[in-house]
Order: C-alpha cells, then structure tokens, then sequence
C-alpha cells in the first residue's frame, strides 16, 4: 500500500451478502410505516402535484429528478426571486417533460413572496432550491403548509440556521411529511454500499479520513449595468458568504457528509482550519475565500483532513478516502476498497444517478403512505460545513460546545430590493474577506 491508489483487483468479498443490508445505511434508512393523513396523493387522485422554489440550474434539474421518479408526477407551480428565471426555467422544462409540465400561467411566480404563492398552490410536495440563505425558512414554511418537501444543501448557513432546519425536520415527523435532503451522496449505490462495508469492519478501524473537493470556481454571472448592488449579489449569490456560504457550505459539504456517515454521523470535538484568497480576488468572486483546509478531530482521536480550492487551471478531485487498520476506502464516482479485503463497486449496467435515486425515494415513499425523513443528517452535517468556514474564517480552534452556543446568523430583518446587503464593495469594486485573528462570530 505504498502508493495512494484506487486499486483495480477483483473484489474477494461477496457483493450479494451486502446488498441486503444496504437500506440500513442508505438515505431510505428514514423511511417509517407510518400512513400519511393527507394520504400519498393530491385529493384521492392518482396524481402528485409538485412546486419548484428556485429555477435556476439546480432548481431546474430538481425538478427534472423529481419528474424523473415516475409520469404520475406534475410540476404545477414555479417560483423565482427573478421572474425570466422561472419563464425561461418553465420552457426548458417543457421541452423536456411535455407532458409533465402543467403551469398555468398565472402560477409562475416571482419576487421575495413568490415561494409563499407556491406554498399557497395546490401542491402535495415542493422543491427547494433557491439561493442556500433561505433554505432553512422556506423548509420551515413548508412544513408549516403541510408539504412534503425536498431542500437543496446546503441545510443552513449557520448555527441558527441549521437548529431552524433541525426544528422544522422534528415537525415534519410530527405530520407525518417527508424530508428529503439534496446531500446525493447518500443515495449513491456505490457509497451506500462502500459505508456498509466499513461500518462493518472491512478496513478494521478508522484512522483518520480525507475530503477533497477542488477545482475551478462555482457559478459565476457577470455584472450587468442595469443591476442594483443588490440585485448583482441574488444574480451572482454563489459568491456572497451571507447568500451561499463558500466552500465548505456549497461544494466540500458533500465530501465531510460521506466522512461523517463513515463516522455513524456524531459530531466531533473540535476543529481549526486555514483559509484565504489567493487568486480569486476580482469582483465577480465577491467576498469567498478561494482555497480552505479544516481538521477535525472526534473524541475517539480519528482525524478528518477536509480540503477544498476554487482556483481556476488547477487539479481538480472531489472523493473521500477513509484510512483503517486494515485497509482503505475510496469514495469518488466508482468507490472501492484495498488491504486485507480488496473489493471495487460494480455498477449496474443501468445504473440510477444519485439525483434521481433520492427523488424516488421520496416518491415512492409518498406512494406508499410512509415516511422518509433525513432531518438527523442535514443537520449535523450543516453544522460541520459551518464549523469548517467558522475556523477557517477566525483562524481559531472551536469546540462542538461553542459551535452550539453560537448566535451569528446571516437573517436579515426583512427582505426587498431596496435592502443594503450586508456586504459591500471597497472604493476599488473589491469585496472585503474576512481576516483570520481578527474576524469573530458570535
């Protein structure tokens, strides 16, 4: 083992033997036997109806998964902060799914009250991805309308936000409503099936874990003359902390939720971290850090090593390795193990992506009167993204206890296009970042 390799050896464990016991780590792990008042489908019909909260592409390809999960799915209402958004999202999907797209003119919806007129519409499930700020008020509120809900990771930008999520995810069991939450992984045969072997102790014990995510910078969209300073961050929100979060928020939060799953998700002890910007320093990057380094370390002594860059014309790698006594485990596209018991995941020759795999599991536990509820995770892993940028951005070590007991939120009092975002550009157009030893949260 002396080189850091994905090895290509025949498997030598049995495939079959844990295919059976997969579900007991899987996203569909949730799903209850408890029948659904509202019953699986819209007023007794053999139809669900489903809204989209946020068109742009991530929002668009929700709704595509979703549709994806079975022709008795119908997208019905739409909303966007930006109302060509949601149009042109609407065309694009009708193209794709003719038959599956039924939004009425008059329930395409946008502006800061456009994800409450969807709420208001005759919808049994809604979608959520919009600008990551709101997820955890709009998960509240859908709860609150009684909805079944998917919501896009990030599950919170902070620690009052992500307790929001938690909160809104215990009431939904209450109603009985499913929670489904975009952290894909977790419904990658492959992961599902490589978690289950190191839970079962195919590398003997943990060690220590790797996270990777680099590569190039995420979305970016230009600055347009007509826009407002306000109008420019919910354009280009990716790259606003207060909006998206960076890295460990938005792209390295898939890598640290495989890592904590590997852990039978528990919180660590600590963490501390280092981050900057280097290279990304012009406007259209707004205030993010453009590489981060976090090491956090759980009560047993294991170690994970997160790492992230959003540097252009770089390496580029998004796994996660986990490092036993007895051997090691990788966990890119094609997941496999070396050591004592070598074994590499074998796709199906019609394999289900994981976007789609976790909108039939969320449909399909509809259908069939249960529950699914993935409120445990997207909570503790949102806490630990949020931990990573704390520490990166303070430059000091934090304690599970003081992650807890922090107050900072991103909230703002109200919300319009007349609000001054709570970042602003220097004389030079240059977004201030915040400064290790000297940046404090509450």
């Amino acid at each position: 083992m002396s080189e850091f390799h994905v090895p290509r050896r025949p498997a030598t464990a049995s495939r079959r033997e844990f295919l059976g016991r997969s579900a007991s780590v899987a996203g569909l792990a949730a799903i209850g036997s408890l029948s659904l008042a509202r019953g699986a489908h819209a007023a007794g019909s053999d139809v669900i109806k489903i809204g989209l909260i946020g068109c742009g592409g991530r929002g668009s390809g929700a709704a595509v998964n979703a549709m994806n999960a079975g022709p008795d799915i119908r997208l019905v209402a739409m909303a966007d902060l930006f109302e060509d958004r949601a149009r042109g999202s609407l065309e694009r999907l009708k193209k794709l799914k003719p038959d599956q797209v039924q939004v009425a003119e008059d329930h395409v919806f946008s502006g800061f009250d456009g994800y409450k007129k969807v709420l208001a519409s005759d919808i049994d499930v809604v979608l959520i991805a919009c600008a990551s700020h709101f997820h955890p008020a709009y998960l509240t509120a859908a709860v609150e309308a009684g909805k079944h809900v998917f919501c896009e990771k990030p599950n919170g930008l902070d620690v009052p936000g992500a307790n929001m999520t938690k909160a809104a995810a215990e009431e939904a069991k209450k109603r009985n409503l499913c929670v489904v939450s975009g952290l894909c992984w977790r419904y990658d045969k492959g992961v599902q099936e490589t978690i289950q072997r190191i839970q079962d102790g195919q590398i003997g014990d943990i060690i220590a874990m790797q996270a990777t995510r680099v590569g190039g910078p995420y979305v970016l969209r230009e600055r347009q003359p007509e826009w407002t300073e306000v109008q420019y961050q919910f354009q280009n929100w990716y790259h606003f902390d207060w909006l998206a979060g960076s890295a460990p928020t938005q792209t390295l939060i898939h890598q640290i939720d495989k890592a904590s799953w590997a852990m039978r998700d528990v919180a660590p002890a600590t963490a501390w971290g280092l981050g900057g910007r280097q290279v990304c320093t012009e406007p259209k990057y707004g205030d993010l850090y453009d590489h981060q380094s976090i090491v956090y370390e759980y009560a047993n002594g294991v170690r994970l090593y997160a790492f992230s860059r959003n540097i252009p014309g770089c390496f580029g790698e998004a796994t996660t390795v986990v490092l036993g006594s007895k051997g090691r485990a990788f966990m890119p596209s094609r997941p496999a193990i070396e050591g004592e018991k070598p074994w590499q995941y074998e796709k199906p020759e019609k394999p289900v992506s994981m976007t789609d795999a976790e909108h039939v599991a969320l449909f399909d536990a509809i259908r069939a009167g249960k529950t699914i509820n993935n409120g445990h995770y997207m909570y503790l892993t949102t806490m630990l993204a949020t931990m990573g940028e704390m520490v990166c951005d303070t430059g000091q070590q934090m304690t599970w206890e003081q992650l807890l007991a922090s107050t900072h939120s991103f909230s703002l009092p109200e919300y319009n296009w007349d609000i001054t975002p709570p970042v602003q550009p220097g004389p030079d157009g240059i977004y201030p970042t915040p400064m290790p030893g000297i940046m404090k949260y509450a």
